[in-house]
């Protein structure tokens, strides 16, 4: 391990002992260097707020205005430290976990902070604002039935392959963090029980075999790179494999480059089989690569607050934007009815087309395959209303094109589903400044032992002041 640079300008690879701070945002926590306020902030991950590490330098951001970095030791830890369930997690290993190093209940403290870190800072919000929907207890993060004590829960994860180093064939693995360096594994302890139960772990190279992948006249052969697995919530789980095209044939004269990545996104091998999930009575069929939430207890509890805050009347309007295959639309159209009118608004035309024959019972809603910034503007444009509207945008958030389109239909409430606390920050920002407040929220622990967490917002137009 290389000495340690306490007074020199770090760079990759050197060694710092540091003082851990706060939590931030991103599955790390802050410190300095030098231990000074106005030192060099470094985010580390594998640490725990107040414990003293020796960290590797693993990167900068910003310019060079922070570093990024490894714990590699722990001389004063955490009363919140635990060992690792998972013998791939760690610096240097498998990504996909940021906090299997905390106690469980440490890591739900951690992500609730988060949530009121990026609500206060970027979002705005006082904090007598967030004691008014928070509650007594102030921030908390709830669990999901469905996991096993934080473990086997995800549904849905894609297995990249990676040659073995010894004989011939491929090996499972996952990446390693900020990186597409695939650590071989042989399980995933937050695989869902299904997921595992296909054995892509165990014999990757047995749904390599079984693959025909074609090859076509003039091009080099595909290679197999990844194997999607989902087990979904009613039926066999299926295994997808993908492959990276192979490059394009050379012609003579002159040759174009091609565009960034395209060469290398993976692709399925032929038809993808379509796979089914229920919620209550209502039965969802989609493709097995399109989106549906990945922890079993998700699209149950997020369902059942959305129509809770909303309620949803007879004869209402109300809108359902980036609804995929119709999680949320197909019991508004329930609660509505035939005098009511619900339009569910996405822009992937195959989540849309699967939205639209769940909807089909129901002649008093439609899909729209239209980006949702569009469909808002045409509204917004025709003097179109809402009553009430549900949206759960990807984690990039939503954004102020739409937030602010939608504050103009000029709904009573609004439930925001984010995957992301800094985007629902943001767009919450916008939402104050036309004119609709956070009335309600809930955290919801839908990723255990990641840095990733759910939140669920309601808002209503602030009260007009006299």
């Amino acid at each position: 391990m290389p000495a340690s640079v306490p007074d020199a300008t770090p760079g990759t690879g050197d060694v710092l002992d540091l003082r851990v701070g706060p939590v931030a945002h991103g599955g790390h926590c802050v410190a300095r260097v030098g231990d000074t306020p106005h030192g060099q902030v470094v985010f580390v991950r594998h640490a725990l707020p107040g414990e003293r590490v020796s960290a590797v330098v693993t990167g900068s951001g910003g310019g060079g205005r922070f570093l990024r970095a490894d714990a590699v030791e722990v001389h004063e830890a955490s009363a919140d430290r635990v060992p690792a369930p998972c013998p791939f997690a760690g610096p240097g290993r498998c990504g996909g976990c940021d906090w299997q190093h905390a106690d469980l209940a440490a890591q739900r403290r951690l992500k609730a902070a988060v949530v009121h870190e990026q609500l206060t800072r970027v979002g705005g919000c006082t904090e007598q604002e967030l004691a008014r929907v928070t509650g007594p207890e102030g921030m908390v993060c709830e669990p999901l039935p469905g996991d096993d004590a934080g473990l086997r829960w995800r549904t849905r994860v894609e297995v990249p392959l990676t040659p073995r180093h010894e004989g011939d064939g491929v090996a499972a693995g996952l990446r390693a963090h900020r990186s597409h360096r695939v650590v071989p594994v042989d399980d995933c302890l937050i695989a869902a029980p299904g997921v595992v139960g296909t054995g892509v772990f165990e014999d990757p190279q047995a749904f390599v075999d079984a693959t025909r992948v074609p090859v076509r006249h003039g091009r080099a052969a595909p290679q197999v790179s990844a194997l999607d697995v989902v087990a979904p919530g009613a039926g066999d789980p299926v295994v997808v494999p993908l492959v990276v095209p192979g490059d394009p044939p050379r012609r003579r004269g002159r040759r174009h480059a091609p565009r960034r990545g395209s060469r290398r996104t993976p692709e399925p091998v032929g038809p993808v089989p379509e796979v089914v999930e229920t919620v209550g009575e209502h039965e969802f069929r989609l493709s097995a690569r399109g989106f549906w939430q990945v922890h079993p207890g998700a699209a149950t509890e997020f369902t059942a607050q959305v129509l809770s805050w909303l309620d949803p009347q007879p004869g209402e309007r109300a809108l359902d934007l980036y609804a995929g295959v119709g999680l949320f639309s197909v019991p508004l159209a329930e609660a509505v009815g035939a005098s009511g009118e619900v339009l569910a608004v996405e822009s992937d035309a195959v989540a849309a087309d699967a939205a639209g024959r769940h909807l089909e019972p129901y002649p008093h809603a439609h899909a729209l395959a239209e980006p949702t910034a569009e469909a808002l503007a045409g509204l917004v444009a025709s003097g179109g209303t809402a009553d009430v509207v549900v949206l759960d945008p990807p984690r990039s958030g939503a954004g102020a094109e739409v937030v602010r389109a939608l504050a103009a239909l000029r709904p009573r409430a609004v439930v925001y589903v984010a995957c992301d606390p800094a985007a629902l920050a943001r767009d919450l920002a916008t939402a104050r400044e036309e004119g609709l407040e956070l009335t309600a929220l809930r955290v919801l622990d839908a990723f255990p032992m990641t840095h990733h967490v759910e939140c669920l917002a309601l808002l209503r137009p602030a009260p007009t002041t006299t």
